[in-house]
């Protein structure tokens, strides 16, 4: 019997199609794409693991700040905090690994306190330098890292909180002195700032004139100079060479370096780049104690955001009123009223404005392109213009109140540093 009278199809000899002879140039982009590949999945595998290790670094080390109190809630993706909030920035002095470098220090001291305060609609911020010597009751405190209690003091200063329980303790006697709820705290040390300035690529500083301080290393040139490393932090430390020679001059040139920071940071639309962001928060997840409830990349760079659609005008920089007192000699103490309508203001969110009079001690303000060595300084501290807040937002219902007596500058404004003279 045949195939064919099956009805089957008779059976072919199965024939081999010819190979393709690769060209030596397929071979090569080839061999380039599955490097390239590999390099990539390299490169996503060690970011992700060195972010990992980073944010595990920052666990690790975040305090509980919270005394008990209901934690915030976690941030959102990618995004702006919702609503306002509070973060107090700790500077401390004598950092475990800063050896002697600036000195020998007895204890660990509270040198440099800030607050934070973002209104609800993200359109004002005030910032609140305190001084360190400033002498305020302390309550009783619990150092969460070791449970020790320290008992309430009447009048202390300011400087002496950390040492009574850490981060925890100077954002519990900073809540007990302001009557604010602080959410998010962070400590950095000497050589923290260091770092942080250098990862933002130094921040311009102002000198009317040519300023020496043996005692922080400062050395500066009359004018504009880009900072950053030993003498960004010399700078922030200087108090024998600016102003008067007192720690309300010294605030004064921390916030000249703050409001400089933050137009920098804008004019270079950091805070539009999550990228950029994400590089400065890893910078100071290495160099920063954070609050547990910010000890995340992600919830720095949220707060981050938060600060985006501030208008430079309506970011506000001012001292906590304090005076001299005889029964404090060389310290200070709070003007209660004073500070009364600040934190009113700030606990209601209402915007308000300085004086034409504010600029801080030893500071001067300029107008923006002013050669600064042609700046007069004024021996009353004043200064000499108005604050420009023409580039305040207008949709407010009313101006913004001017609270008259408080030192300080907006952000938007330019101020250089008076050399000190008796």
């Amino acid at each position: 019997m045949t195939h064919a009278s099956l009805g089957r199809a008779p059976i072919e000899t199965p024939r081999h199609g010819r190979l393709r002879t690769s060209s030596p140039a397929g071979t090569v982009l080839k061999f380039l794409g599955v490097a390239v590949t590999v390099v990539l999945v390299a490169l996503v595998t060690t970011a992700g693991i060195a972010f990992a290790n980073l944010n595990s670094q920052v666990q690790a080390n975040a305090v509980d700040i919270s005394g008990g109190q209901e934690a915030p809630a976690p941030p959102p993706l990618l995004g702006a905090f919702p609503g306002g909030f509070n973060l107090l920035v700790v500077g401390t002095d004598n950092d475990p690994n800063q050896g002697d470098d600036f000195g020998e220090r007895d204890a660990t001291l509270n040198d440099v306190n800030i607050l934070l305060h973002v209104s609800a609609d993200h359109k004002n911020a005030v910032v609140v330098s305190f001084p360190r010597d400033l002498v305020i009751p302390h309550p009783e405190c619990t150092d969460p890292t070791n449970g020790d209690v320290y008992d309430s003091m009447s009048a202390r200063p300011l400087n002496e909180a950390f040492s009574r329980g850490g981060l925890a303790c100077v954002s519990a006697t900073i809540e007990n002195l302001t009557g604010l709820d602080i959410s998010y705290a962070a400590a950095t040390s000497f050589k923290g700032v260091i770092e942080m300035t250098n990862a933002v690529g130094g921040v311009p500083v102002c000198l009317v004139e040519p300023i020496f301080d043996k005692d922080s290393g400062l050395d500066l040139p009359e004018g504009i100079s880009t900072i950053q490393g030993d003498m960004a932090l010399a700078f922030l430390r200087n108090r024998h060479g600016v102003g008067d020679g007192s720690d309300l001059a010294r605030i004064a040139s921390q916030q000249q370096y703050m409001s400089s920071l933050v137009r920098t940071i804008k004019s270079a639309n950091t805070l539009t780049d999550i990228t950029k962001l994400y590089g400065l928060a890893q910078a100071a997840t290495q160099n920063i104690q954070l609050s547990k409830s910010l000890a995340s990349p992600d919830a720095m760079v949220s707060l981050a955001l938060t600060l985006k659609d501030v208008d430079l005008a309506n970011m506000v920089f001012v001292q906590y009123p304090a005076g001299s007192s005889s029964n404090y000699p060389g310290k200070v103490v709070p003007i209660s009223d004073l500070a009364e309508q600040l934190f009113t203001k700030i606990t209601n969110d209402e915007p308000f404005t300085l004086a034409a009079d504010s600029t801080g001690t030893g500071s001067t303000v300029v107008d923006p392109g002013t050669d600064p060595t042609t700046v007069t300084p004024d021996p009353s501290t004043e200064a000499p213009s108005a604050p420009d807040v023409s580039a305040a937002p207008t949709d407010s219902a009313a101006t913004p109140e001017v609270i008259e007596g408080l030192k300080g500058q907006t952000a938007a404004e330019q101020t250089c540093a008076n050399a000190f003279t008796d």
